[in-house]
């Protein structure tokens, strides 16, 4: 009996805490400081907090680099080899890097994020638009920026279709596409000119 009651006291104290985080998540969401404002869809009402140079950074670069990185062959002193995942985790870290290229691509196309922080410079004045300019670019061809996301984000799902399936072939076929995805973003919108 005692257990019974001890186990009810424990969920309802859960319950408690559960709802009373819900209503602080709540109350920090609609903050009108903090939110985008948007058109009263669901993407354009969640919070930036990142810039598309910081999401690049942390999430899609690496990601890509994964997966670019996973299969390929080399040519070196030692002959030629072949790279291909061999092991579980290592076709695990392939699906890892394409389900964070599918995400990342959905938070590219979250609106309101500007291309880099305050204060950031190109890395390569003259060649590459400074950040500022970079938004203002965006924001004019929005449909087309949200173009190569979109496009990034189904190779992502190609990728993951891949790692599933431990189609090394695929893989390789897919990061060559993919190159071409972000290369023709950064030529629109990094260095148009």
């Amino acid at each position: 009996m005692r257990r019974q009651i001890a186990a009810a006291l424990g969920v309802a104290v859960l319950g408690l805490a559960a709802s009373y985080s819900l209503a602080i998540a709540r109350q920090k969401t609609t903050n009108p400081a903090a939110v985008v404002q948007g058109s009263g869809n669901a993407a354009s009402d969640r919070q930036v907090y990142s810039t598309i140079k910081d999401l690049m950074e942390s999430i899609v670069d690496p990601s890509a680099d994964a997966l670019w990185g996973a299969v390929g062959t080399v040519v070196d002193k030692g002959g030629i080899q072949e790279m291909v995942p061999k092991t579980q985790e290592e076709w695990l870290d392939v699906r890892r890097a394409a389900i964070r290229i599918i995400e990342g691509s959905n938070l590219l196309m979250m609106p309101g994020r500007e291309a880099a922080p305050a204060g950031t410079k190109s890395e390569a004045p003259g060649v590459e638009l400074e950040p500022p300019q970079i938004t203002v670019l965006i924001k004019k061809k929005r449909k087309d920026f949200d173009g190569f996301a979109r496009a990034l984000q189904l190779l992502g799902v190609e990728a993951l279709r891949a790692a599933e399936a431990k189609n090394a072939d695929s893989l390789v076929e897919i990061g060559g596409r993919m190159d071409n995805v972000c290369e023709g973003c950064h030529q629109t919108f990094w260095y148009p000119h």
